[in-house]
């Protein structure tokens, strides 16, 4: 299978941990790509006509794309326990989604910041972007206490959320504010599939 991918993204982050933790990651090749929406890949675009990242193509030619659809389908391959099959998975993907917001919030910033001139730059946009993934830290911080050891798609997805948030604006003080979320955050970051895929910008 072939994972167009970049390090830097949260997405691509999850189905690279997903990989790990249902131990299918020798099974991926992995085509890095530096993408913006003003520089498209027309390898990417043949592929996947979204245009984004991350798409798995699949050794009988078809793609899955977006990152949901490919963790899922990886845990199915692996035979992993990420996606519950009793009540917990509703609370699972819940999760997911919370993490996936804020994902998607803070690459909107990014966008916003790094790639639209800086006098077309919108500061009350960016501003309630940020306070997207303001409010689910301290949504989260209210419920920490009930994520316990668990190891699903909910709680990774949630640990590589906060992870991007310190990765590209590492200015924003959710730990002060959210110490049970900041302390779980600690001990679930020593997991291997983390540890091993920490954001970093595409060399």
């Amino acid at each position: 299978m072939k994972l167009f991918y970049n390090p830097a993204s949260p997405f691509v982050r999850k189905v690279l941990v997903t990989a790990i933790e249902c131990q299918v990651e020798a099974q991926i090749n992995k085509e890095p790509l530096a993408l913006t929406p003003v520089s498209p890949s027309d390898a990417l675009n043949a592929d996947n006509p979204l245009g984004k990242i991350p798409a798995l193509v699949l050794d009988n030619g078809s793609t899955l794309f977006d990152s949901r659809v490919i963790c899922e389908y990886l845990n199915q391959l692996g035979g992993g326990t990420l996606f519950p099959n009793d009540d917990s998975r509703w609370q699972a993907l819940r999760r997911q989604s919370i993490a996936d917001g804020m994902c998607d919030a803070g690459v909107l910033v990014r966008y916003e910041t790094f790639v639209r001139p800086e006098e077309r730059q919108w500061d009350h946009w960016i501003n309630n972007q940020k306070d997207k993934f303001r409010r689910a830290t301290a949504l989260l911080e209210s419920e920490v206490s009930g994520f316990g050891d668990t190891i699903d798609i909910g709680t990774l997805s949630v640990a590589i959320a906060l992870d991007y948030i310190d990765f590209r604006y590492s200015d924003e003080s959710w730990r002060n504010q959210c110490p049970a979320l900041a302390a779980w955050h600690q001990s679930i970051s020593t997991r291997p599939s983390l540890a091993q895929t920490m954001p970093k910008d595409l060399a």
